[in-house]
């Protein structure tokens, strides 16, 4: 069987891709499972050498990769060019793990005490459709690095690039039977992962509500998971910060990638002696927000992903809804919707707990720095967030206050491919990236020898 990849700029089908069946997937597991031992017993600086060489192949075809993806999955042109540098980035950042990837010498009585990092076995990675090429890369570059094989499968919606990615490592020499790409369904190819008792850990990333049935499918083989999952990220905006730059980089913290991301600030909190000022501030920011053909240049939000996830959209903003006001976006065939303010909202409103997807902004007033806290404390999600400030001592007490895993002071920024990316409370477990994300792909055994005569 296949099926049909359609592109969310037009409606067109765009390409065919295979739906694996239940003993297709199983074989792919056998054989990932039997190029374990080979891929493991590499020598550490050939698979250094080997992940490096992939990252030189991602980097020569980045051009085709961000023009696949923007056809894909609706990204723009620039964010699609970044994303496919992000993944040769994580390779390149990873291929300098397998030298350095340390076990211990712990001192005891009558002998020497060593700790070793031993690879996994096979990992299972489940990719979303809103990142397809960097979310990949941050389950399959060290997993690969430290040892283990690769059984990935990308979303239905957007299997293009990490299709293409395989094929690059593979020519890069990287075996096949090592990293192999799985398409079809998650309730098929995903659920096989979690289920078949040879994949040693899975790796996903997309919505909380199905990261709670993979957790409890992994708790009958005490499988090992990274999960991360759904968020509900607060923007915090204090009356003594620079109103100007907070407001004009706000529309960009949400709508970029049409707020299909799980970092999106969707809430932004607003003290409130500063309230009417920024949202002055922030209507021209939102209306001046250019929702266009992603393949323009000048392009800064595409369409969302499917009919569907407009409709789900569409369901967070009834006709009664508090729209303070709107950007423009083009007119059908594609998946568009117009960046949206709804202004002002109460912290118990739907719109302001649940993760909408899309590009919609919920504003919440504030009136001092516990009621931020406490605002931004109240939802189950903990990922990301922002808060704007130019009180240090301030921006040092929210930081250390908010129940969230990665948060940014007078910027957007969240995920660096050197620096540990993942969340609190109900957005996941883990962490992903950085120096810390190859501790989740290896096992830690001791060995004690007696040195007594």
């Amino acid at each position: 069987m296949s099926h049909d990849v359609v592109s969310p700029v037009d409606e067109t089908v765009i390409a065919s891709v295979d739906e694996m069946g239940e003993a297709k997937v199983d074989d792919a597991i056998a054989r990932a499972a039997r190029a374990h031992g080979a891929w493991a017993a590499i020598a550490p600086g050939d698979r250094a050498r080997l992940l490096a060489r992939a990252a030189e192949a991602v980097d020569a075809a980045r051009e085709e990769l961000a023009h696949l993806e923007v056809r894909n999955a609706g990204h723009t042109i620039s964010n699609a060019r970044f994303e496919a540098g992000n993944v040769r980035d994580v390779l390149a950042y990873f291929a300098g793990s397998p030298e350095r990837h340390f076990g211990r010498q712990i001192p005891v009585a009558g002998g020497i005490d060593v700790t070793f990092r031993e690879p996994l076995g096979v990992v299972g990675i489940i990719v979303p459709w809103n990142f397809p090429m960097p979310i990949a890369s941050w389950g399959f570059a060290p997993a690969l690095a430290a040892g283990n094989c690769v059984v990935l499968k990308p979303a239905e919606l957007t299997p293009l690039t990490a299709m293409r990615i395989a094929a690059l490592c593979h020519e890069a020499g990287i075996p096949e039977d090592v990293f192999q790409v799985l398409t079809g369904p998650g309730s098929t190819v995903g659920w096989r992962f979690v289920t078949h008792e040879t994949v040693r850990k899975i790796c996903f990333t997309g919505s909380t509500a199905v990261g709670k049935r993979i957790m409890a499918g992994c708790a009958d083989q005490v499988k090992r998971l990274t999960l991360e999952l759904g968020g509900k990220s607060a923007n915090i905006v204090f009356a003594d910060a620079d109103l100007e730059r907070a407001a004009a980089t706000a529309p960009t913290s949400v709508f970029d990638n049409a707020g299909q991301d799980c970092c999106a600030r969707s809430r932004l909190l607003i003290e409130r002696s500063a309230y009417d000022r920024f949202m002055e501030l922030l209507e021209p920011a939102v209306s001046a927000f250019r929702v266009k053909d992603p393949s323009s240049e000048d392009a800064q939000m595409g369409p969302l992903i499917s009919a569907e996830q407009r409709r789900t959209v569409e369901g967070f903003v009834p006709e009664d809804a508090p729209v303070a006001f709107r950007g423009r976006a083009p007119d059908p065939p594609g998946y568009w919707y117009p960046p949206t303010v709804l202004a002002p909202v109460q912290p118990g409103d739907r719109v302001a707990r649940e993760e909408i997807f899309g590009p919609v902004l919920a504003v919440i007033p504030f009136e001092d720095e516990a009621d931020a806290i406490r605002i931004a404390n109240d939802t189950p999600y903990g990922l990301s967030g922002s808060i704007w400030t130019n009180d240090l001592g301030r921006a040092i007490r929210v930081s250390r206050a908010v129940e969230s895993g990665t948060l940014s002071v007078n910027s957007h920024s969240s995920v660096r491919y050197w620096t540990p990316f993942g969340g609190f409370k109900q957005s996941g477990l883990g962490r992903e990236l950085g120096p810390d994300a190859l501790e989740g792909f290896s096992e830690v055994k001791n060995v004690f020898i007696s040195t007594a005569p």
